[in-house]
């Protein structure tokens, strides 16, 4: 009996002939692997602003997987608009209004109401998780170009002028390859590489300053890199550039002023553990960043010879779960994003089954600083009997909004009036969130706690990446938890029952006139002790925070 031909073998529709030339023309430059699954999804997006299930055919067919496994990695990412069979796209241009926490509280909410108005049928609008760019809220996204601070009229304007890629001055570092050289950039690389400075006293630098990891986790870079180079070769570093958690835009700031600084310190952890290979996972809402790093990339490769390892960059898809480390590492291999059980750790069996660094941009960002006086000046920075300084992401009800760097242990008072040049005029400090909308929420009472690790657990709140977002008297702490459980509910993978289906529970209760307090504090426990990742784990603590510390704008029943 005849052998069906690899075409013959996937059952349904046929993939038409245009499509797959199409496709074949699409993808040319690019060889063809499983891994780079959502790579060739971006290629199918970028060209026909969204995903026609004839072209979705075709790639299965091209990486001879069943249709279904491409359709259940392409829906499983925000950014992916799959159009369906015999469906003609609706829209050409696509603009995502993000509705998080910041941009709420400037309007986001009427802004996308009034942009449903008047946007006519040809353009898409979505109401999106963060886009990462709070300090200038509310943010709308036209195709690729973020409107910042954005009104019905610049919206309108760009989607007339058809403006879809991001802003050239956007692309382009404040302190680009050139810049960095003549400021002795890439020095303390080279000294590494030639055997000037030992392993040993870039270890004990890192030690000395207590560099911890400053994605979220905090754990020691030190202690880190040692743990991975007890593993067997080969071995992988993935840096996570998917900063998702709503308040957070430090990593894009780091990127547009000072890229070469990430990547030498990015270079000095590869060599420190004899990585064989680093892949950088940038989120997909940093277009620019996209653009800007390709170009340094490129330029290092072709003008220097300091690039000794095989770099490669991913775009994420929109999708916060893919923050945790072992659901990125997913993601990178062409999958959906969902967390892995642990162990192993991604340490000892990461991406493609390797041992694996994971590391945040900022904590590479500082490496460099660290090395060059030792550790000393990082040590000795903070407040409070804190160490080093941290890089807070702020914004909410203040005059300056931004990344402001500052020594860690400061409480939130200090920061306001020190460094964000106050609250905003008619407004009164009245609560903040300390670590983004998983971290809880603390009253204006408690504004002179340290914020750093380990000093938020007692009032059942932590810091993770530092997001602080400032509140005001004219806000409500309900609202604003309401809001972040709704993102939780958004983003949940799904994977696990307590999360995907405790999150959507929390969010019908709050939305009730009167809580049932009872029932929140159950979930709450369940989805803490038994949700897979720090997703579901973390997901109540904004529900918990106003129980505990706003019951002045409950009405219980």
């Amino acid at each position: 009996m005849r052998q069906p031909s690899s075409r013959e073998k996937y059952r349904g529709r046929r993939v038409d002939p245009e499509v797959r030339r199409e496709l074949e023309q699409l993808l040319d430059d690019t060889p063809l692997r499983r891994d780079l699954l959502i790579e060739y999804l971006h290629r199918i997006q970028d060209r026909y602003q969204s995903l026609p299930a004839a072209h979705l055919r075709a790639l299965a067919e091209a990486l001879r997987l069943s249709p279904v496994e491409v359709y259940e990695v392409a829906s499983f990412y925000h950014h992916f608009d799959i159009i369906k069979e015999n469906e003609a796209a609706s829209a050409t241009v696509t603009v995502r209004v993000c509705r998080s926490l910041t941009c709420e509280l400037f309007g986001a909410t009427d802004l996308e109401a009034r942009l449903r108005q008047i946007l006519g049928p040809k353009v898409r609008v979505q109401s999106v998780s963060c886009v990462g760019r709070c300090e200038t809220a509310p943010v709308a996204v036209v195709g690729m170009r973020p409107i910042l601070q954005a009104t019905i009229k610049q919206v309108k304007e760009t989607v007339t002028t058809g403006q879809l890629q991001p802003a050239v001055a956007d692309t382009t570092a404040q302190i680009d390859l050139t810049a960095y050289l003549n400021d002795h950039g890439y020095v303390l690389y080279q000294r590494f590489c030639a055997g000037e400075l030992a392993l040993e006293a870039i270890l004990t630098s890192l030690e000395h300053a207590g560099l911890r990891g400053l994605g979220g986790a905090g754990f020691p870079v030190a202690r880190k890199w040692q743990i991975v180079r007890q593993q067997s070769r080969p071995r992988l570093m993935v840096v996570n550039i998917d900063e998702g958690e709503p308040g957070t835009f430090k990593d894009r700031i780091f990127l547009q002023r000072d890229p070469h600084r990430f990547l030498e310190g990015m270079l000095i952890a590869a060599r420190a553990t004899a990585v064989d290979a680093v892949y950088l996972y940038l989120r997909d809402e940093y277009a620019a960043c996209r653009v800007l790093l390709t170009r340094e990339l490129e330029r290092l490769r072709e003008e220097t010879a300091l690039l000794q390892v095989p770099i490669y960059l991913r775009r994420g898809a929109g999708a916060y779960i893919c923050g945790e480390e072992s659901a990125l590492i997913e993601s990178l291999e062409g999958k959906r994003g969902e967390p892995r059980l642990r162990p192993p750790y991604v340490a000892e069996k990461g991406l493609f089954g390797l041992p694996t660094l994971v590391h945040n941009l900022e904590t590479l960002y500082q490496i460099r600083a660290i090395i060059e006086d030792g550790g000393s000046l990082f040590a000795t920075s903070g407040r409070r009997g804190r160490k080093g300084l941290r890089s807070f992401s702020v914004s909410g009800r203040v005059n300056k909004p931004g990344v402001q760097v500052a020594p860690a242990g400061i409480s939130v008072r200090e920061l306001i009036d020190e460094y964000c040049g106050g609250m905003l005029d008619g407004h009164t400090f009245y609560g903040y969130f300390p670590g983004g909308a998983s971290g809880g929420i603390l009253p204006a009472s408690l504004g002179d706690v340290a914020l750093d690790f380990d000093t938020l657990q007692q009032y059942g709140c932590f810091i993770g990446s530092a997001a602080i977002i400032v509140l005001s008297e004219q806000d409500r702490a309900r609202d604003c938890a309401l809001n972040a459980l709704r993102f939780f509910a958004h983003e949940s993978c799904g994977q696990c029952t307590p999360c995907r289906e405790g999150t959507a529970r929390v969010v019908s209760l709050m939305e009730q006139e009167r809580w049932d307090v009872r029932q929140l504090q159950q979930l709450s426990q369940v989805m803490a002790d038994a949700s897979i990742c720090g997703l579901g784990q973390a997901a109540a603590n904004p529900v918990l925070s106003v129980l505990k510390y706003f019951p002045q704008e409950l009405e219980y029943g």
